[in-house]
């Protein structure tokens, strides 16, 4: 039995119905409220670390918000070139594939744009330094270093994974400052496309591979992952830099290293466990290679 239905001539048109320009969303009559929370607890987890005040948590939680940006920025970055790469040799194709993959590439430049300009918009008004982890070039070129369908495996993660945070965590949070709410519903409502496009994507690619392939493909976002948990390590560094500069508070060993640890597993979470553990993402492993399925299952309850 086949596992979905998706088709491009449809998710071209969904993709018309839910255009947005980014001046919509963010433009100089729009600011952030740094009053409020900017990320749901399920992603942010600040709510345990009692040690902190109720303001310490949400400037925690702002933070947070920030390097949610520029990790999104971060990965959208090799998802456009990889996407365009891919059209590219099938623009003769079918016209509904061809146009829904440039639209694919077009939404994903907007993305970007989109979380620069969230970006300037955070670092203007929260006043501190947060740094990011990158630059983007350097993370592309080891994403680039494996197998398309690796590639393509990881995209599909990161599309799966931004459905999720905004159904199961965003959509119903009404105390989250409104403005970053309205940039992932809009992001989300985008995505919904790009994750089924994904898919045909990840079988296009898979299509042409013996067994021995597609393995080096798991094999590879596998490794992938391992490559951005140590970057989510090093983010997790950046964060509570950001949070002591922010609130005035120093964090004094072993409180610091108990925060960088619960901190770190959370962002586990939020950019490996919520993609990989994905029921949708998971058919499409099981599609190519139920043995794959298997692995990614065992795997994910690290990051969780």
């Amino acid at each position: 039995m086949y596992y979905h239905n998706y088709t491009y001539a449809d998710t071209l048109a969904a993709s018309a119905r839910v255009n947005w320009q980014v001046e919509d969303i963010i433009n100089d009559g729009k600011r952030l409220d740094f009053s409020r929370r900017f990320m749901p607890e399920a992603l942010a987890r600040v709510e345990p670390l009692t040690m902190l005040s109720d303001d310490e948590r949400r400037i925690l939680n702002q933070v947070r918000g920030n390097a949610y940006l520029g990790i999104f920025g971060l990965v959208e970055e090799f998802i456009l070139p990889f996407v365009m790469d891919h059209a590219r040799p099938q623009l003769d194709v079918d016209d509904h594939q061809t146009r829904a993959m440039l639209q694919f590439a077009t939404e994903e430049a907007k993305h970007i744009h989109l979380f620069k300009r969230f970006a300037a918009a955070f670092e203007a008004g929260f006043g501190t330094r947060c740094d990011l982890i990158g630059p983007p070039s350097a993370v592309a070129e080891f994403v680039f270093g494996h197998p398309p369908l690796a590639v393509a495996l990881t995209i599909l993660h990161i599309e799966w994974m931004t459905q999720r945070h905004y159904v199961e965590s965003v959509r119903d949070d009404l105390d989250l400052d409104p403005l970053f709410r309205s940039l992932l519903r809009h992001h989300w409502m985008e995505e919904a496309q790009h994750a089924k496009l994904d898919t045909l994507m990840v079988e296009t690619i898979a299509a042409g591979l013996d067994e021995a392939g597609i393995e080096a493909g798991v094999q590879g976002y596998a490794a992938i992952g391992a490559f951005l948990d140590e970057g989510l390590r090093q983010q997790t560094v950046f964060d509570l830099d950001a949070f002591e500069r922010a609130s005035g508070r120093k964090l004094e060993w072993p409180e610091r290293e108990e925060i960088a640890e619960q901190q770190h597993q959370a962002n586990r979470w939020t950019y490996l466990g919520s993609g990989m553990s994905h029921p949708n993402f998971l058919a499409t492993v099981g599609h190519l290679s139920p043995a794959a399925r298997e692995q990614i299952e065992e795997m994910a309850p690290t990051f969780c």
